[in-house]
């Protein structure tokens, strides 16, 4: 006996099934079951945002961990950008950590890099639903490079104008004297360079000379050395003969030369009288002394 089949219960269920798979289909592509993994975030940036597009990637470190949600100005400032942020929870977004924009190569195809926070840093909650905590910003590598181009073009500008004034007519004239003079003094060097060549051979002979010089140094003041202490020897051997000689004079010698220095007076003492008797009766001198007068009794 055959089964008989429902038409009716066969048709509603293969509707009930389609149906199901198309809500299912629109449920995933709605982006609800992802976006339960994703946190928003806000983040500012002061510098133009050309080459980056929606959905485009949110890296952290070089890994992908989101997508960019919204692309707007700023109500509040419109010299600022707004980019509405979705990162995946887990990414350790902290309060240090600081959001700037790459190029992918040579694309040109711009995304959101963070960075920054490190261990112990405080972390950053993501939120669902507004307000969504704001990442702070940074200028791009490629501000940072017009930045510090156009700082030093100015630079060399002030430099090239420092220069133009200082080199002036009158410091221009200046310089060329100097070359001149410098040209005059290398060309009498030039016309030297016989002299200079006799300088230079005297000085070598004169440093070599003076080596051999200094060579025979040590031998010089050795001998020097053994002059000074014949010198002292020979000092010794004075002092000790002078202490002799006082030695004797003081001993044997001091009575003969005491009774000399008596005699000598004496001597001197009668050539005195003579003097003065001479100078009273200078015929002395032909007729002699006269005989003294003789005494009672003679």
């Amino acid at each position: 006996m055959e089964t008989k089949v429902n038409q009716a219960v066969v048709g509603a269920f293969v509707l009930l099934l389609a149906a199901a798979g198309i809500a299912a289909v629109l449920w995933l592509g709605s982006g609800r079951l992802s976006r339960k993994a994703y946190g928003t975030y806000l983040a500012y940036f002061g510098e133009s945002v050309s080459g980056l597009n929606l959905h485009a990637p949110v890296k952290y470190r070089g890994v992908a961990v989101g997508s960019v949600r919204q692309i707007a100005i700023d109500p509040g400032d419109p010299e600022r950008v707004r980019l509405v942020l979705e990162v995946q929870r887990g990414t350790p977004v902290t309060e240090g950590t600081v959001a700037t924009l790459g190029v992918q190569g040579l694309t040109g195809i711009a995304y959101v890099e963070l960075e920054g926070g490190g261990r112990g840093a405080a972390a950053l909650p993501s939120r669902t639903e507004a307000p969504f905590p704001v990442i702070r910003t940074a200028p791009s590598l490629m501000r940072r490079l017009d930045s510090a181009g156009t700082t030093l073009l100015a630079d060399l500008d002030e430099s090239t104008k420092r220069v133009n004034d200082l080199l002036g007519p009158e410091t221009r004239d200046q310089l060329r004297g100097t070359v001149a003079d410098l040209r005059r003094v290398s060309r009498a060097l030039a016309g030297r360079s016989a002299d200079l060549e006799a300088i230079v051979t005297d000085t070598a002979v004169l440093a070599r000379n003076g080596a051999r010089a200094s060579g025979r140094l040590p031998a010089l003041l050795e001998q020097v050395d053994r002059s000074a202490v014949a010198l002292q020897d020979m000092a010794g051997s004075v002092s000790s003969a002078g202490r002799s000689a006082r030695s004797a004079i003081d001993g044997e010698a001091v009575p003969e030369l005491r009774e000399l220095v008596s005699e000598l007076r004496g001597t001197a003492a009668s050539l005195g009288r003579l003097s003065r008797e001479l100078e009273r009766d200078p015929g002395l001198l032909v007729r002699g002394r006269a005989p003294a007068a003789p005494g009672p009794g003679e």
